[in-house]
């Protein structure tokens, strides 16, 4: 076995060129570490003789006492140093101001809206933004030729149209009831996209999916658990109301509006009783079980909480515009 002679002089030599803390620990593990070249040399002390063993070992053990010291002393010596250039520092002098951050205003309405849901024994589920046409259209009971399929409403991302942008977060329903099947209860906020732009819509949104599956789920309980959301969300007992729609995925479905200060009657959301085609999709008897779903626009919701009139003004980066969110002190 080969004992370098000259480790506690070669350490020397390095720590000397020493100027950081992070210089220092790295070049300790080298001559110090489980993976230095001393560590290795006890490692191999197992396979000599008896009596050399013993010579190696006091030697070895000699250096490794010398490395160490001689670390201690240089670790001394570098946070001396820190301390002297730290004392030049003028703590009288008024702090550097970096700013107050705080969360954008679509995930302070998002967080409002999740949060209202959890307390109600809602679970929340993110699903997937390339989404698969089954899970998007077919299982949501779309017939082939209806509209939103096309090219114009739809981002596709293969040609043959069989994966696409998710258009709105219903298709998480659809995961989620086949994999837990029912009952269920449960919250889905996320991106969506359709080709569309201007003061109130964007090609990129957010969506809220909500949807109930048990033996009880009726309109009635639809109709009192938006309404309750409503009145909690805007914190004012304002009139709503229900009028008939039409989604391919629930039967009655309906339109909700809000009578909203002068702007008058507005709508917030849709829903719907859950059609018995998706429940059978999923493997859900519609015999047994009803369901409800309701999916609402983040960013509308958040327009008429906060007064903001034009949709682009959240992803406009504007730092003037997001600071009015801004928690104060």
């Amino acid at each position: 076995m080969q004992i370098p002679k000259d480790l506690i002089e070669s350490a020397q030599t390095k720590i000397s060129g020493l100027s950081n803390p992070a210089d220092f620990y790295q070049l300790r593990s080298s001559f110090l570490g489980k993976n230095s070249h001393l560590t290795k040399l006890f490692s191999s002390l197992k396979d000599l003789p008896k009596d050399e063993k013993i010579a190696f070992a006091k030697e070895l053990n000699s250096i490794k006492s010398g490395l160490e010291a001689l670390f201690e002393d240089a670790f001394s010596n570098l946070s001396s140093k820190e301390t002297s250039t730290n004392k030049n520092i003028d703590l009288t002098l008024p702090g550097i101001n970096h700013g107050l951050g705080s969360l954008h205003p679509i995930s302070i309405v998002t967080e409002k809206i999740t949060s209202y849901f959890e307390t109600n024994s809602y679970s929340v589920f993110f699903g997937n933004e390339v989404e698969s046409d089954f899970y998007n259209f077919e299982a949501l009971n779309f017939p082939a030729n209806h509209p939103a399929r096309q090219m114009h409403d739809t981002f596709y991302v293969e040609e043959d149209q069989s994966y696409l942008l998710r258009t709105h977060t219903s298709n998480t329903q659809i995961h989620a009831m086949m994999k837990y099947g029912a009952p269920l209860k449960m919250l889905s906020p996320g991106r969506v996209y359709r080709c569309d732009s201007d003061n109130t819509h964007l090609p990129m949104f957010t969506q809220v999916e909500g949807l109930v599956v048990d033996p009880s789920a009726s309109f009635g309980k639809l109709k009192g658990t938006l309404i309750n959301f409503l009145h909690h969300f805007f914190d004012d007992e304002m009139e709503v109301r229900f009028r008939p729609s039409f989604f391919p995925f629930t039967e009655p479905s309906a339109e909700v509006d809000i009578r909203f200060g002068k702007k008058g009657w507005l709508e917030v959301l849709g829903c719907g009783m859950v059609h018995p085609n998706v429940l059978k999709g999923c493997g859900i008897n519609p015999a047994q079980y009803n369901g409800f779903a309701f999916g609402m626009g983040i960013e509308r919701l958040a327009m008429l909480y906060f007064g903001v009139e034009d949709i682009r003004d959240f992803y406009n980066s504007d730092l003037e515009f997001l600071q009015q969110f801004r928690p104060s002190l």
